[in-house]
């Protein structure tokens, strides 16, 4: 069992995958950044000077304070600036992955363009198959035949 355990861990799809959710998080971590400390800084002024992520709306009397952290630890809260936030990292977080998918689509249809080219240059370039003994010395005998009559 630790063996078929082992050959598990060593193929390359588990080892891929292992690769693609360490760089996921690191790529959402940066997505993450540009959204809150770039884009939504930019989105607030043209808003006037908004700051989304502190728009919450309390669900309880008890909520008085004005800030988002201050606010949960007070009651529950409806924090839908931040669920805006979040739906702007969404966005930006698809819209690279959907660019970076079809770069890597393009590439490898120009890469099995390049093969199929190839390939059929290949094909182009093969010689003909000689002749049969037979046909060759018929051949023969008909340009001698030729070359006598002339």
């Amino acid at each position: 069992m630790i063996q078929e355990f082992k050959e598990f861990i060593a193929k390359g799809n588990v080892m891929d995958l292992a690769v693609g959710v360490i760089i996921g998080g690191a790529f959402g971590l940066i997505v993450k950044s540009l959204t809150a400390d770039i884009i939504m800084p930019i989105v607030g002024m043209i808003f006037g000077g908004l700051d989304f992520s502190n728009y919450f709306i309390p669900l309880s009397n008890t909520v008085t304070a004005t800030t988002l952290d201050a606010a949960k630890e007070q009651g529950a809260v409806f924090a839908y600036g931040n669920f805006f936030t979040v739906f702007i990292n969404f966005l930006i977080l698809a819209w690279i992955i959907f660019l970076m998918v079809r770069m890597v689509n393009r590439i490898r249809s120009e890469a099995e363009e390049r093969t199929k080219k190839a390939q059929e240059e290949e094909k182009v370039e093969e010689p003909a198959a000689p002749p049969p003994a037979d046909v060759a010395l018929l051949t023969e005998i008909r340009d001698l035949l030729a070359k006598q009559s002339s």
